[in-house]
């Protein structure tokens, strides 16, 4: 049996490598530890899911296990996208959720995502958690905690989930469309339900398969959305759907081939919510394009940009009630007619609403506000050192000619033609970096400025761009 790892216990969920820092040992541990913690908030029920990774059966018996020891009854939906648990969350009169997922990862991790009495923990919740193990207050609270040990019942949650979707979303017309589940977990459900809204769905990798023997299950990178590419050129189909390992997240890609990153699909899900909400928030992550502030405050709302992470923007969105959130990795959040969590396939359900009033929704996709912008770029450093150098660099760095320079989450720099940013990666010791701006010339010099200022503060750093300016 392994044991315990404070590394695991990332900002968002726990993720580990399965055989190396998680096994079926650590995951009954993490069972009880989220039970005795739902127990203190009033609650006796847990839900649990588990996508398509070979590991995912034996941790979540042991999760359930877990759970069962400190008297927590267990609802199991099986095999699921992740927004499903959330889903049961909302509508199984059990508010508390751990969906086990290793989603965009390779095929070796795995790991949890948890929702405690209707919240999405994160940050010193989780770590809480740890603390609980690593103390050993499990043991010594297990034989007060219960009395009897938890149930356990499967349920099916499959079909209320589709119906609350296709009861939700309209189509005017039928659509062609490609999806590409990556043999993600999504696969499992995506055709049938677009084909219920529909559409004429062409499945590309939907077999379940948690190997990923195609390519791997995550949209953001344009690598894994070639396929979806050339099926789109050759074939009749109008618009490509691209999800990643556990559903929570929508890649999608136009006729023509172009990628509709998700800081533009949000300015077409914004324009349409802010109809039913003026006056409203929407938030977005900093790593979203500068175009959108404005855009939002055109169709009369009020942009507020918030920091990365999924767990962060629900928060954020409890708090303000903001009914559209997103963030650039592509989780997207609608509150307006759903339930604020982040959900893949509902949000291409929602894009598919939008784009059937369109003869030539490429069009409209390809219209939408953008810049000369690159991918996220990766500083890669040793463990701790991410923290420390953006902890430096907003205490030291100076940008001269910027306008502003915000640091709700690392540094983004805005200047009259584009913005930098280097923020940390709460999940692994990178400083992720991304660059915008109205030209190439502008876009090189704002990088040569990002790089003036993190060599000063790091001399020997390897830059994942060139601070050329020729």
């Amino acid at each position: 049996m392994l044991s315990i790892q404070k590394s695991i216990f990332k900002a968002y969920d726990i993720r580990g490598v399965v055989g190396t820092t998680l096994d079926a040992g650590i995951a009954r541990q993490i069972g009880r530890a989220f039970g005795l913690a739902a127990r203190a908030k009033g609650e006796h029920e847990v839900v649990i899911g588990r996508d398509g990774r070979l590991s995912g059966p034996e941790l979540a018996e042991a999760l359930a296990a877990g759970l069962q020891d400190v008297g927590m009854a267990v609802i199991d939906l099986g095999v699921v996208v992740t927004p499903m648990v959330y889903f049961a969350t909302h509508v199984l009169g059990a508010q508390s959720g751990i969906m086990v997922t290793g989603s965009h990862n390779p095929p070796d991790y795995n790991g949890f995502k948890m929702v405690l009495a209707g919240e999405a923990i994160y940050g010193d919740a989780i770590q809480q958690l740890y603390r609980r193990i690593a103390s050993d207050s499990i043991n010594a609270t297990n034989a007060t905690a219960a009395t009897v040990t938890g149930s356990y019942r499967k349920h099916d949650i499959k079909e209320a989930y589709l119906q609350r979707i296709i009861g939700d979303v309209r189509l005017v017309r039928p659509m062609k469309i490609v999806v590409d589940c990556g043999n993600g977990v999504a696969g499992a459900f995506a055709g049938e339900l677009y084909r219920a809204l529909g559409c004429e769905v062409q499945e590309l990798f939907c077999e379940v398969d948690g190997t990923f023997p195609n390519h791997h299950p995550d949209p953001a990178h344009p690598e894994n959305l070639q396929d979806v590419i050339r099926t789109l050129q050759n074939s009749d189909a109008e618009l490509g759907l691209a999800f990643d390992g556990d559903g929570d997240r929508l890649g999608v890609v136009t006729k023509d081939g172009q990628i509709i990153y998700p800081d533009r699909q949000l300015m077409l899900f914004a324009a349409d919510v802010l109809t039913r909400n003026p006056g409203r928030e929407i938030l977005y992550d900093v790593k979203c394009t500068r175009h959108l502030a404005p855009w939002i405050a055109t169709h009369g709302g009020k942009p507020l940009m918030w920091k990365t992470g999924h767990s962060l923007v629900k928060a954020k969105m409890r708090e303000t009630g903001a009914p559209l959130g997103g963030e650039m990795s592509g989780h997207i959040f609608f509150k307006d007619r759903w339930y604020g969590f982040d959900d893949g396939l509902y949000a291409g359900a929602r894009l598919l609403e939008l784009l059937s009033h369109e003869s030539d929704p490429s069009a409209l996709l390809n219209a939408l506000p953008q810049s000369v912008s690159t991918p996220e770029l990766q500083l890669q450093l040793h463990e701790g050192e991410n923290f420390a150098l953006i902890e430096q660099l907003q205490r030291e760095a100076d940008f001269p000619g910027s306008d502003e320079i915000i640091k709700i989450d690392g540094l983004r720099v805005e200047y009259p033609g584009g913005f930098g940013l280097a923020r940390s990666s709460n999940t692994t010791p990178v400083v992720v970096m991304r660059f915008e701006a109205e030209s190439d010339h502008v876009l090189a010099l704002i990088q040569a400025e990002f790089g003036r200022v993190i060599l000063a503060a790091k001399p020997d750093a390897q830059l994942p761009f060139s601070t050329s300016l020729t």
